[in-house]
């Protein structure tokens, strides 16, 4: 058990590497990871039964004891990157699907990979997987709302088949992690060191079913669906920054805000392209996977290096 919890805690530490690799894998290797794209959903619903398994009633009780935090980050993650999405669909040209795909990833909730580069940046880790969690049980309405609404200029966007998608890959395995984590404790608390050896493993393998099937997409227009995506990452981490500072939190909570709206649930995204548009609209989701957690780790390292700032005696504010 220990050999498998230090497996798994390096392959976590290492995600990035590891989507990189199986990305180009899946562009190499196409018809072998065709094979997997019909268990695309069934692989998002496996991270996120585990994510249910890693909840507590702690992260639901932190929202109670500082609902105005947590609303700022929860608010900031439906309202910064959807309207980013639509800002970049609309001055930069591209298909339709790609469009749509850029929008829907910017309406996903936050990705669990934002708890850990909160934690590395030395950020309020609380606050962070509070907001997680919250985005994801609202994603059922607000995801599907907000891709009607932005999206459907692009493509026809069924709301009510999203909302039940979300609710079958997002909240029913979550309830039921829960759950279980209730009913049979130190089984689950056996399962978690191999968590992130899943979550890893499902989550490249995702990446690497899309990119095979939208090779000749990524092919075609690759490079300016990655220069959207770096921007879309970007500027949600560097909004979701100042909209913390405005608010007058501390830098703790402004880091834990800006990296929670700047990273995205792309799993989500990639499961509800491919679902509901057409593997090119999954292909930004897949693209985001891969770099949120390079951008993330970088942006962490960075954001470790900064203390809060303290006044001086003579008044001046000291770095």
């Amino acid at each position: 058990m220990k050999i498998l919890a230090s497996i798994s805690a390096f392959v976590g530490r290492t995600f990035a590497l590891w989507t990189i690799l199986f990305a180009l894998l899946g562009f190499f290797l196409p018809d072998l990871f065709k094979l997997l794209v019909p268990w695309i959903v069934p692989l998002l619903a496996l991270i996120m039964f585990g994510m249910g398994l890693t909840l507590s009633g702690r992260d639901f009780a932190e929202v109670l004891r500082r609902p105005f935090e947590v609303g700022i980050g929860v608010v900031s993650q439906f309202l910064i990157m959807p309207l980013i999405a639509v800002a970049l669909t609309s001055v930069i040209p591209m298909s339709p699907e790609v469009a749509a795909g850029v929008i829907l990833v910017g309406c996903c909730p936050g990705g669990t990979s934002s708890n850990v580069m909160t934690y590395l940046s030395k950020g309020d880790l609380a606050l962070s997987v509070a907001c997680t969690s919250v985005t994801t049980v609202l994603a059922p309405f607000v995801t599907p709302f907000l891709v009607y609404t932005f999206a459907s200029q692009y493509l026809p966007v069924d709301a009510g088949a999203m909302f039940l998608s979300i609710v079958k890959i997002v909240l029913a395995p979550l309830a039921l992690g829960f759950i279980l984590q209730k009913l049979a404790p130190r089984l689950v608390a056996a399962a978690v060191p191999a968590l992130p050896l899943v979550s890893v493993a499902g989550i490249v393998l995702i990446v690497a079913a899309v990119v095979a099937v939208s090779k000749g997409k990524i092919v075609e227009s690759g490079l300016m669906i990655f220069a959207v995506v770096v921007l879309h990452n970007g500027l949600g981490y560097m909004l979701g920054f100042f909209a913390a500072r405005t608010f007058g939190l501390s830098l703790a909570k402004r880091k834990a805000i800006a990296i929670e709206v700047g990273m995205q649930n792309s799993g989500l995204g990639a499961a509800l392209a491919s679902a509901h548009f057409s593997p090119a609209a999954a292909v930004p989701s897949a693209i985001f996977s891969v770099w949120h957690n390079i951008s993330g780790a970088l942006i962490a390292n960075y954001f470790a290096g900064k203390t809060e700032e303290k006044p001086s005696r003579l008044g001046v504010r000291n770095a």
